[in-house]
């Protein structure tokens, strides 16, 4: 049987950081991360200033992917892949969702080779959680 413990407190257990730590905390998460919602706007608005890549298997990009991306798994991110962007071009990587981590793998990959690089948390998941549509084919 379930032991329960009534002053358990798991929130509130650990004190929170300090506000000056917690600043320096999301605001260094924004510099790498950006979401579906950010995604969607700029893609909308039609903002430029970043390239959006898919680094999920051809095979998944045909089958669905986020309007606008260009498939390139990360295991092929290599330099003479990404020699034809000028180098401060921003990449904003995704793949299937937070079960995932081949945007961070990809995102490694770009930081290797001295690019921009934000991850799209949530991926494909988060796209659709969002209630935005996927565009299929290549």
């Amino acid at each position: 049987m379930p032991r329960l413990i009534s002053d358990e407190r798991p929130v509130t257990d650990v004190r929170a950081a300090p506000p000056a730590a917690a600043l320096d905390h999301f605001s260094a998460l924004l510099h790498v991360e950006t979401d579906c919602a950010d995604v969607h706007a700029a893609l909308t608005a039609r903002h430029g200033g970043f390239t959006l890549l898919d680094v999920r298997s051809p095979e998944l990009f045909v089958a669905g992917h986020v309007p606008g991306a260009i498939n390139l798994p990360h295991r092929r991110i290599v330099e003479r892949n990404v020699t034809d962007y000028p180098a401060d071009t921003l990449f904003v990587v995704y793949c299937a969702g937070p079960h995932c981590n081949g945007a961070d793998r990809a995102a490694i990959a770009l930081a290797r080779l001295g690019r921009p690089v934000k991850k799209m948390i949530g991926g494909v998941t988060g796209w659709l959680d969002e209630g935005y549509e996927l565009v299929k084919g290549a």
